[in-house]
C-alpha cells in the first residue's frame, strides 16, 4: 500500500473531520485540504508523501487518535466523572457585556474569554473560526488580534471548517496565542503537543464548545433547496445562530433578500432528526475532555423550546478542566468580562446535554462495531470507553454494536477517495 493510499483510508473510512492539521504539518505542496466531490473539505495529496510522514499523521490525526485531558493538566483537586471526564468545577455563566452575551452562540462565554485575553495582552491573537469568505456555510480559520475581531467571529459554525490548516505557521511566529475550536480540533492540537514542544509553550489556552456535530454539505444543500427553496449558489451570507439564544438561522442572498428560520427548523427538535457526518456519530469526545474549558448550551432536555427561546438571554455551562482554565475564569470575572450565576454538577450536565450522555455511553460499542467491520477505529486514551460500555449494559451495547455494523454494510461509513 502506498503512503497516499494509507492517508486516504482515513477519509475513505469516514474518519476525517477536516481540521486541516495534515496540510499544516506536511505543507500544502504535499497535502492540501480542499473541497472534494462530496462537498467536504478533505486532504488531497499533491506531492511526494512517504511512509514516515504518514506514520506521523496517523499519530496526530483526531480521526485516528483521541485522548482525554493530559496527565500534566490534572491536579490533586481534579474530579473524574464517568460521563464528563476530568474537571475542577462546573458552573453557569454568561458574558457580562449584554452585547457580547446577545451575539454569542449561547451566553457569549468563549467570546468574552477571548476578548479578555486580547484586551489584557496575555495573548497576541486568538486562532478561531469565523464565517467563510469562500463558502458562506463553511468556516475559515481566523486570527483575531483585537477584541472587535473576536466579537466579529462570535457564533457557532456548523459547516466544514479547517481551523488548524496553518497552525504550524502560527507556532513559527513564536508568539503566545489561544485556540478556540471543536473538541476534535483540540484533540489534534493536543496530539501535536506530544511531538512539538511549542504547542504547550505558545498555546496558552485551549477553549471549546461542547459539540453535537455539524451539518454535512449534502444536508445543507437539502435545507436550502427543499426547505427554503433557494439556489445555494446565490447564498452570500449564512449565520447559524447567535443574536439571541440560540437566535435565528439567517441566510443572505445575492439579490439582497434575507431568509430566517428558527434553530429548531434547521436542526429539528431532537437528536433523531439531526443529519451528521458519520465521524460525529462515533466521536469519542464531543464534550471537550482535552480542553482547558468547555462551554455548553443549557436547554432542559437538550433542545431550545420554540415557545420561549425568544426571551432567553443565554447562559452557558462551563466545564473547567485545568488549573489554567480555572485561573483564567477567576481573572475574567474580576475584570468584569464574565458573570457567574451558580455551580452545577455532572448530573445537571446530563440533563441539558442528554445526547452527549447517550453518545458517550454508546461510543465504545460503536467502535467495536467498526472493528468487526474492519474499519478504522480511533485509538483512545483516558476516555473510559470500557467503563462506559459496561455502564451501558450488555443488551444495549450489543444493539449499538450491531447497528454500527449495519451502517457500515449500507455504506454510511464510507466516502470516496478524495479528489477535487
Amino acid at each position: 500500500m502506498t503512503p497516499t493510499d494509507r492517508l486516504n483510508i482515513i477519509t475513505e473510512d469516514a474518519m476525517c473531520i477536516g481540521c486541516g492539521l495534515c496540510q499544516s504539518v506536511t505543507g500544502r505542496d504535499v497535502v492540501r485540504v480542499e473541497i472534494v466531490e462530496t462537498g467536504y473539505e478533505r486532504p488531497v495529496v499533491h506531492g511526494a508523501l512517504d511512509h514516515a510522514t504518514v506514520d506521523r499523521l496517523m499519530e496526530l490525526c483526531p480521526g485516528t487518535h483521541v485522548e482525554g485531558l493530559p496527565e500534566r493538566e490534572r491536579t490533586p483537586a481534579t474530579k473524574t466523572d464517568l460521563i464528563w471526564g476530568d474537571y475542577l468545577t462546573m458552573t453557569l455563566a454568561h458574558a457580562a457585556d449584554p452585547e457580547v452575551r446577545h451575539r454569542g452562540a449561547t451566553g457569549g462565554v468563549l467570546t468574552a474569554l477571548g476578548m479578555y485575553l486580547i484586551d489584557t495582552g496575555e495573548v497576541d491573537f486568538i486562532l478561531q473560526a469565523k464565517a467563510s469568505s469562500r463558502v458562506p456555510t463553511f468556516g475559515d480559520a481566523a486570527l483575531s488580534h483585537s477584541s472587535a475581531e473576536v466579537l466579529e467571529a462570535a457564533g457557532s459554525r456548523y459547516g466544514p471548517t479547517a481551523p488548524l490548516v496553518e497552525v504550524m505557521a502560527q507556532l513559527d511566529k513564536g508568539r503566545p496565542f489561544a485556540f478556540v475550536g471543536k473538541p476534535c480540533d483540540i484533540a489534534a492540537l493536543r496530539n501535536l503537543a506530544r511531538v512539538d514542544e511549542r504547542v504547550d509553550r505558545l498555546v496558552k489556552y485551549m477553549l471549546t464548545p461542547v459539540c453535537g456535530g455539524f451539518m454535512p454539505p449534502q444536508g445543507m444543500a437539502r435545507f436550502l433547496r427543499d426547505e427554503l427553496h433557494i439556489d445555494p449558489d446565490q447564498v452570500t451570507g449564512f449565520r447559524y445562530r447567535g443574536y439571541g439564544c440560540p437566535g435565528l438561522t439567517r441566510v443572505e442572498m445575492a439579490d439582497g433578500t434575507v431568509h430566517e428560520r428558527r434553530y429548531t427548523d434547521f436542526w429539528g427538535t431532537d437528536e433523531s432528526m439531526w443529519m451528521l457526518p458519520f465521524r460525529c456519530k462515533v466521536c469519542p469526545d464531543g464534550i471537550g475532555e482535552a480542553a482547558d474549558i468547555a462551554a455548553s448550551d443549557t436547554w432542559p432536555g437538550g433542545s431550545p423550546d420554540p415557545r420561549t427561546e425568544d426571551d432567553d438571554p443565554g447562559t452557558n455551562a462551563m466545564v473547567i478542566r485545568s488549573a489554567r482554565g480555572a485561573d483564567l475564569v477567576d481573572r475574567a470575572i474580576a475584570a468584569g468580562y464574565l458573570t457567574l450565576t451558580g455551580p452545577v454538577d455532572p448530573r445537571y450536565m446530563d440533563s441539558v446535554q442528554p445526547h452527549q450522555r447517550a453518545k458517550k455511553l454508546a461510543v465504545g460499542s460503536r467502535h467495536a462495531g467498526l472493528r468487526d467491520a474492519g474499519k478504522t477505529v480511533p485509538r483512545t486514551e483516558r476516555l473510559r470507553l470500557d467503563a462506559l460500555t459496561e455502564a451501558l449494559g450488555p443488551e444495549e451495547a450489543a444493539r449499538q454494536r450491531a447497528g454500527t455494523r449495519e451502517r457500515v454494510r449500507i455504506g454510511k461509513a464510507t466516502e470516496p477517495t478524495p479528489k477535487v
